[in-house]
């Protein structure tokens, strides 16, 4: 185990030539960022998500309801046991081939039965009071963190001079600003990735995941080879867009069309031109060639080099699915959803519940099981797809 830590934790990989962690070991003179340190991240990251579940309870909920947005879900699909069988015990999505052996047995059109499947797959989803009060939650810490950072940053000679980044690095001070902001985003983060498994699953599921894993480890990365000066640009800007997507999305869960298209609108303004405008004009400009020229390349730099751009290629993607919403807002005159919408929709189809057939009654009370899942209970295996 001492060889696997003490190769773990080689310092010609965390830091530049000549340095050693003796260096970096606080002093009465001077604290620096300590690897232990984000050991308290961990409770920390327990205590936020304990704070949510007493913030969604007792404080968006109320607001929730003064709203006067609802509990209930969406529509329950019309009860049937030869589709609710299929629908646990096979496939939650299925294919042309069993929608048109289902139509026969069944005497419902094809259509009716995507219809069926579609609302019992939504059945499954939780309510807009459940989604407002997740968008409420995010809004606020968001909105405390960004603000936190820009009152912390504005004082601070790199916000406007990116090279004191890296002027006198690694031997730059840990003042409690940076340590508090640290930590605290680190626990956010690690609340976020792991309550991603029992929030709204969205379609971008392995995206975010791996948005949280790159963020937790960029972190990291920063805090314990002391890059936190750059880190703390990063967390601030990122953190701007996010609080005007969550109010966006609130104002839609309460039916407030037009403030949801204006933030929307505004998010997108800023989202863009932060993502793919300031964030690699002034951020990977810094710590790609700044760095470079001042303090010089090493293994650990090249790591949190790639992950920075890992992260621009996320801001890419996000960017070509808010342009694509906005396409549609426009063309449809407002912001219905985004393309990570946990609830499915059609255009071309309402949500009617299937119609009660005249034919084959015994099939559609589940009296006559064995007929007709018959040949519908093997296939593929369930896959999730969202």
């Amino acid at each position: 185990m001492a060889g696997i830590l003490a190769w773990f934790w080689n310092e010609r990989f965390w830091l530049p030539h000549n340095v050693t962690w003796a260096d970096l070991k606080n002093t009465d003179e001077a604290t620096f960022p300590q690897a232990e340190d984000l050991y308290l991240a961990c409770p920390l990251a327990f205590c936020i998500f304990i704070i949510r579940l007493v913030f969604e309870r007792f404080v968006a909920r109320p607001c929730a309801m003064g709203l006067k947005i609802q509990a209930n879900g969406p529509q329950k699909a019309q009860p049937n046991a030869i589709l609710e069988k299929v629908f646990t015990a096979i496939t939650k999505h299925p294919d042309e081939k069993r929608l048109e052996g289902l139509s026969k047995q069944l005497d419902w059109d094809v259509r009716t039965i995507q219809r069926w499947f579609r609302q019992r797959r939504n059945q499954e989803k939780p309510s807009t009071l459940a989604r407002f009060c997740e968008s409420m939650w995010r809004f606020t810490f968001y909105l405390y963190i960004f603000t936190y950072g820009v009152r912390f940053l504005k004082k601070t000679p790199w916000l406007w001079n990116t090279k004191e980044c890296w002027y006198n690095y690694p031997y730059q001070p840990l003042t409690v600003d940076i340590h508090y902001y640290y930590i605290l985003e680190l626990s956010f983060y690690l609340s976020l990735l792991f309550s991603q498994f029992t929030d709204i699953r969205r379609k971008d599921f392995l995206i975010m995941f791996l948005h949280h894993v790159a963020t937790i480890s960029l972190i990291t990365f920063s805090y314990v080879n002391n890059m936190a000066r750059v880190g703390t640009l990063v967390m601030c800007l990122h953190d701007a867009a996010d609080v005007l997507i969550e109010a966006a999305k609130m104002a839609n869960y309460a039916k407030c069309q037009i403030l949801c298209n204006l933030l929307f609108a505004m998010f997108a303004i800023l989202f863009i031109s932060s993502r793919l405008g300031l964030y690699p004009v002034w951020i990977l400009n810094t710590t790609l060639f700044e760095s470079w020229e001042i303090v010089g390349p090493y293994p650990s730099w090249w790591i949190f080099n790639l992950l920075l751009i890992l992260l621009q290629l996320l801001h890419s993607f996000w960017s070509y699915l808010i342009v694509k919403t906005a396409c549609r807002a426009i063309s449809k005159g407002k912001v219905s959803k985004d393309d990570r919408s946990d609830i499915e929709s059609s255009s071309d189809e309402d949500d009617s519940p299937p119609p009660i057939q005249k034919h084959h009654s015994s099939a559609t009370n589940g009296t006559n099981k064995n007929h007709a899942t018959n040949g519908y209970l093997t296939g593929a295996p369930y896959t999730d797809e969202h």
